[in-house]
């Protein structure tokens, strides 16, 4: 059965990996849903973080294979119950919409958003969460005059006590 799973994989070079995963996962006919890549905790040190939906199978013949890569140090891969993950979404709408429809205000406070800019024309609007709380978010302010939205890529920590850095 498929699951959601998240690689976090950690590596000194992050070009010439993105190229190696790519095939890989292109050979492998692996959808990606989604990718980051950022500094991690030690210096020197990225942190790469890719979602897949695939059986638990495929995704540690994957670990296995990616850990071979001469770039990586190591490969892990959770379910989305062994982690914490959030990702971050800019929505623009309408600012009219706030002097004509109160419940617009509401939704602000409710959801937790956060006002990034405001404008005559648009305002953008901050919000964080998980990717169906987003979702949910993102429907409900299309019923408001949305005009656009970009979502970022999701971030993600292990719910265990100790990081990469321990075990190096």
């Amino acid at each position: 059965m498929k699951n959601e799973f998240t690689l976090t994989i950690y590596s000194e070079d992050q070009i010439r990996l993105i190229s190696k995963l790519s095939s890989m996962f292109l050979r492998k006919q692996i959808q990606i849903l989604s990718l980051n890549m950022s500094i991690c905790e030690i210096a020197d040190m990225y942190r790469h973080i890719i979602v897949v939906n695939e059986t638990l199978d495929t995704v540690i013949n994957l670990a296995a294979q990616i850990e071979k890569i001469i770039e990586v140090f190591k490969c892990d891969y959770h379910l989305n119950e062994q982690i914490v993950f959030r990702q971050t979404v800019l929505f623009k709408i309408q600012t009219a919409v706030f002097m004509t429809d109160l419940s617009t205000e509401f939704m602000l406070r409710d959801n937790d958003l956060k006002i990034a800019e405001i404008h005559k024309e648009y305002t953008i609007l901050q919000a964080t969460g998980t990717e169906d709380e987003m979702v949910c978010l993102t429907e409900k302010l299309n019923k408001s005059g949305l005009i656009e939205f970009v979502k970022s890529p999701r971030i993600a920590l292990t719910r265990f006590n100790e990081g990469f850095c321990v075990e190096i």
